[in-house]
């Protein structure tokens, strides 16, 4: 059966080149990078030129660079520990809607165990917050915004730049989850303002288990893993060297073919999304048509559910999503849709498809033509399609 993997929001295979050069430090070099012997060290050096090249890649200096066990990790560190670190001064974190789950469980931790007030700023009906929001929303005890940069299920990008502005303007610490954005678009903390930034190696052809939490200098968020001395005493833990080399080779390697990849990318997504529009009939083509990332196509289908989609076009051979796969065990239809002013019968038609590298035009039209069967099929079955097409359905 053919197989076609369009996922790749989800998570992205490693590429060949970087799982090449981190095999040797699972075997021969596969010291403790915190050990001082030469089996250590050569771990330790390794992590150090990962690190720096990370830095220059996304416009950091290297000891801005601490290594975690991915996006969760750091989107949690970020919340929890600025907010611990700055609750003599104030109580009072702002965020958005639809941030991740990651986002979403670490703000409402501290507002249950540590009495915090979380603003959640709307969004427009593309997913877009309003920078007028933002600033109408700080008070005197906002400590820290924390805004995604791009949105993992409707591929929303966001104004960070101008949002971190708003949020220096009153001298309030600002992070973003840039967890979908790096390596898919041009990400520079110099050009964002932004003084803390999550990403995670998986989403562009690293490994799963490592990602980074970017601190600009000067800023001390309180440590959220006590242990060792690693990371500058900042994180507890033995260091994932293999990770850690995988996840500096993918990103430069993302970045140095990043303006190909978007290019062929995107093309890709649009005659997807062209198909889609033309050929399938109550089809919501949700997010911002232009300020979005080049692989995300998400459609809401109506009259039918999201899963019986998913899973028929699994059946098929093909793999996508009915949103984030951190919450793809749940029933609810999604935050995002909902806070977006989809209503909750159309959001549970949602489907996510997320185009990489390695997918084709001919998957593109293979994958538009079962969807259209798998469709037509299950309205078909549908009581609410009947009704709409005037014809009476037999129970």
């Amino acid at each position: 059966m053919k197989r076609i993997y369009l996922d790749h929001s989800a998570t992205t295979p490693v590429d060949e080149e970087v799982l090449q050069k981190m095999l040797p430090y699972f075997t021969g070099k596969f010291g403790n990078a915190n050990s001082m012997h030469g089996f250590g060290q050569e771990g330790a050096y390794a992590v150090d030129e990962s690190r720096r090249k990370i830095a220059s890649l996304i416009g950091a200096k290297p000891n801005e660079i601490y290594f975690t066990s991915g996006g969760t990790e750091a989107d949690n560190w970020a919340i929890k520990g600025m907010a611990l670190k700055m609750r003599e001064k104030g109580n009072h974190v702002i965020t958005s809607s639809i941030e991740h789950a990651a986002i979403m469980s670490s703000c409402a931790q501290i507002a249950k165990e540590y009495g915090f007030e979380i603003t959640y700023l709307p969004v427009d009906g593309n997913g877009l917050v309003r920078p007028e929001d933002l600033r109408a929303a700080i008070t005197d005890k906002t400590v820290l915004v924390s805004i995604m940069l791009a949105n993992n299920e409707i591929g929303t990008i966001q104004p960070i730049k101008e949002l971190a502005e708003i949020a220096h303007e009153k001298g309030i610490y600002f992070h973003t989850d840039a967890v979908q954005a790096v390596g898919s678009i041009p990400v520079s903390v110099t050009d964002l303002g932004v003084d803390l930034m999550s990403f995670s190696a998986h989403k562009f052809y690293g490994p799963k288990g490592v990602g980074v939490l970017y601190i600009h200098g000067g800023v001390k968020p309180t440590k959220l893993m006590t242990g060792g001395h690693q990371e500058r005493t900042m994180r507890g833990g033995t260091t994932n060297v293999p990770g850690v080399v995988g996840m500096a080779a993918a990103l430069e390697k993302a970045v140095n073919n990043l303006d190909e990849n978007y290019v062929y990318i995107k093309k890709l997504r649009d005659k997807f999304v062209e198909r889609v529009i033309n050929e399938i009939p109550y089809a919501i083509y949700n997010g911002d048509k232009e300020k979005r990332l080049p692989q995300n196509a998400n459609f809401a289908f109506e009259f039918i559910e999201g899963e019986s989609i998913l899973m028929s076009l699994d059946l098929a051979g093909i793999a996508c999503s009915s949103g984030s796969a951190c919450s793809s065990g749940s029933l609810e239809p999604s935050h995002v849709l909902l806070a977006t002013g989809l209503p909750i019968e159309k959001a549970h038609g949602s489907i996510r498809f997320s185009f990489g590298r390695d997918n084709t035009e001919e998957e593109v039209d293979y994958v538009v033509d079962k969807l259209k069967e798998i469709v037509c099929k299950l309205r078909a079955m549908s009581p609410l399609f009947c009704e709409i097409k005037g014809e009476t359905k037999n129970v």
